[in-house]
């Protein structure tokens, strides 16, 4: 997933979903249960500070040929503010420390099947205006093998996620502040071999 694009707006429809005019990737990247995947980024801007977000979604089917407002995506983890202020030390910081990377685990109970992946960074040197903040999200085509029985419920489709005046979606970064709030629902609890995922390239949902 070696790229970086222009951002999504917040509360701009369907595009939030899977990135400006994504259309579904057209081969999958093979996972077992409990596995960690890296999604890697071609580069970050340090000054793009904010969080980074994984959502999971079953495709319930095929997931090339899925209407990405169908899918009703749970929050899989997240990493928001770390330390500091003005403007503070988030989760972008760690990622470019990590070459660019991010890694996320796929829940080990999931049951086997067909799932996007959507991973998100949202950029907040421009948030403190109503509307600045940027939503960098990418979908990925995941066959999750092994596993056991606990399926997705719930979720939601990502147009709901934000609104544009969210606590951490409207914030300033080069003011004093203590505490930051992620955006969009809770964590869900699903509930771990290290796989690097170099072929994430063909899973790519592309614009």
């Amino acid at each position: 997933m070696d790229m970086f694009r222009a951002s999504t707006l917040m509360a701009c429809g369907p595009d939030i979903i899977c990135h400006k005019s994504a259309t579904p990737g057209q081969a999958y990247v093979t996972v077992k249960a409990g596995d960690k995947v890296t999604l890697g980024w071609n580069t970050w801007p340090a000054t793009h500070k904010g969080p980074v977000i994984d959502y999971l979604a079953s495709c319930n089917g095929d997931c090339t040929t899925v209407d990405k407002t169908k899918l009703n995506f749970v929050k899989l983890d997240a990493g928001g503010w770390l330390s500091g202020s003005n403007p503070g030390t988030f989760a972008t910081d760690t990622l470019i420390a990590s070459n660019f990377s991010w890694t996320a685990t796929i829940p080990a109970d999931l049951k086997a099947g067909n799932y996007v992946l959507r991973h998100e960074i949202i950029a907040l040197h421009a948030a403190a205006n109503p509307n600045g903040a940027q939503a960098y999200p990418q979908c990925v085509n995941l066959q999750v093998t092994g596993g056991g029985s606990t399926t997705i419920s719930g979720g939601e489709s990502a147009e709901k996620f934000y609104t544009p005046t969210d606590p951490g979606i409207l914030f300033n970064i080069y003011t004093s502040f203590s505490s930051y709030s992620i955006p969009g629902p809770a964590v869900t609890k699903l509930r771990k071999a290290r796989r690097h995922a170099r072929e994430f390239l063909e899973g790519i949902w592309r614009a």
